[in-house]
């Protein structure tokens, strides 16, 4: 008869139980693992056999038959490792199978018995406790971050004899704990900025909606400079937010050992020379910078001079708030809500419209620089700002512009609001309104509509651009600490929507 161990498999960011069944069939010795397992669960017949001998305990000379089930599913990883070890030794009556009961194992094993860590552990015991598991043992470098979940006793490991001594009644395993939260250090400060105050107000209003953001400017004129200062001002996490990044920045190894929570938002700044997979998910399923920038800021500095497959493979996050993946291993959904913050000049040489250096670049080609963004692309931009180079008077300015920490209370009071209006839904911010929740949330004047009717007519505007000027506006109202949508509101706004068209 089969022995059973209970353990999991990744898909995505969501867990699969899977069951190992051990076998010692009475034939020549050899140790068989079948079940579509990937090249690294192959392996791992070599690294049990070396870890078991290693832990004091002797592998069966027999044949040992490993089957992970579903068979019609494809294993990836290390993680199986621990549960085949203990299978094998419970089938060859090596350990007692009481303690198994319920308990979902996962970990790599090195040779000499230690217990590595893994990723996406907490996506691992997420899924544990929804297949009903008591507990679940995992490697102790990684399960400080499975120690944030409810209904689940979380066990920590540092190698297989440990494992063994447990399963046998003669030893405890540590009860894992949650790691204290990274303290902030922050060097930069938004009052470093000097000048630029409609950019800076740009900048708190995406933070406090969700929004997204096009700097366009001449270079120097400070648009890094913002934006890389956008972290400090961003709203706290919820603890919910909290869980779902964490999730995702270990699914992609990203997690240091014996780091919990992710507690501070994601600012994910690629290079313009990514790819399209390193840019959405690559082959492996893997999450790329859009799903890693989720509850945070994607940044893309000099944006035209990213690919034009790439920037258009960001229309469908940027609507649907989450990535579809397809590739030979199967199929994988992310979220990806975030706030897009993209920089530009305004042509090659970047000093068209500077007040005093002349532009060198011919009419066709500041036509043929700008086409790069397409107008569908840049009809899902809600803000779009024109950032003017500094007075001189301004850069010798020693008058420090308002500091982080006073913008940040605005846009967590702000935020606040919207967790309070949203509670009973899926929405977390204004940005990630949809449908006829925009008009619902905006509770927009009379007044407010005539005006924004006005400006629809007109600029000739979409109907995607009515839906975020109203979202937008409700940002602001809630900045202000207003209950409805007014006229300045929607023309704030819209002014927003209508300064990058005009550059």
């Amino acid at each position: 008869m089969a022995t059973i161990i209970q353990s999991m498999a990744l898909a995505g960011i969501d867990g699969l139980t899977v069951t190992v069944e051990v076998d010692l069939p009475r034939r020549l010795p050899a140790t068989i693992i079948v079940g579509l397992p990937g090249s690294a669960i192959r392996e791992s017949a070599h690294r049990v056999r070396s870890a078991i001998v290693a832990s004091g305990a002797a592998y069966p000379k027999k044949r040992v038959v490993v089957n992970l089930a579903p068979a019609d599913l494809p294993k990836q990883g290390t993680a199986f490792d621990l549960p085949i070890a203990i299978g094998i030794l419970m089938a060859d009556g090596g350990v007692t199978p009481t303690r198994s009961e319920d308990t979902v194992f996962v970990g790599e094993l090195s040779l000499d018995g230690e217990l590595r860590p893994i990723t996406g552990a907490l996506a691992l015991t997420l899924a544990a406790v929804n297949s009903g598991a008591k507990r679940i043992v995992l490697p102790k470098a990684c399960a400080a971050e499975a120690a944030v979940v409810d209904n689940i006793e979380v066990l920590a490991a540092k190698s297989l004899f440990d494992v063994i001594t447990w399963l046998d009644g003669h030893t405890e395993l540590e009860a894992a704990q949650p790691a204290a939260p990274t303290p902030v250090n922050q060097t930069i400060d938004l009052s470093e900025v000097r000048g630029q105050h409609r950019a800076r107000r740009a900048l708190e209003i995406a933070a406090a909606g969700g929004h997204n953001l096009l700097l366009i400017g001449a270079p120097g004129c400070g648009k890094t400079m913002l934006a890389s200062r956008l972290p400090t001002i961003l709203p706290d996490l919820t603890h919910h937010e909290s869980i779902q990044i964490t999730r995702i920045h270990s699914v992609a190894g990203l997690l240091a050992p014996g780091c919990g929570l992710v507690d501070q938002r994601p600012f994910r700044a690629p290079h313009h020379s990514i790819s399209n997979a390193g840019l959405m998910g690559n082959a492996k399923l893997q999450p790329g910078e859009v799903s890693l920038a989720h509850h945070g800021v994607l940044f893309l500095d000099e944006v035209p001079e990213f690919s034009r497959s790439a920037l258009e493979l960001l229309r469908g996050p940027l609507e649907n708030r989450e990535v579809r993946l397809s590739r030979a291993r199967g199929t994988a959904i992310y979220p990806a809500s975030f706030s897009l913050i993209a920089a530009a000049n305004p042509c090659p040489c970047g000093f068209y419209g500077h007040p005093s250096r002349p532009c060198v670049c011919s009419p066709s080609q500041v036509d043929r620089y700008r086409n790069k963004l397409s107008g569908p692309w840049l009809d899902r931009i809600d803000l779009q700002v024109w950032t003017q180079p500094l007075s001189p008077q301004d850069m010798v300015s020693t008058k420090p512009g308002e500091r982080s920490q006073a913008v940040r209370e605005r846009v967590n009071a702000a935020r606040e609001l919207q967790l309070k209006r949203y509670e009973h839904s899926d929405v977390g911010c204004n940005a990630e309104l949809i449908g006829d929740g925009i008009r619902s949330a905006a509770n927009p004047t009379d007044e407010a509509l005539e005006s924004l009717r006005a400006v629809m007519e007109a600029h000739a505007l979409s109907g995607r651009a009515w839906a975020r000027i109203l979202k937008v506006s409700r940002t602001i109202a809630d900045l202000a600490q207003q209950p409805r949508v007014d006229v300045a509101h929607i023309l704030e706004a819209s002014s927003y929507r209508m300064d990058g068209a005009s550059a």
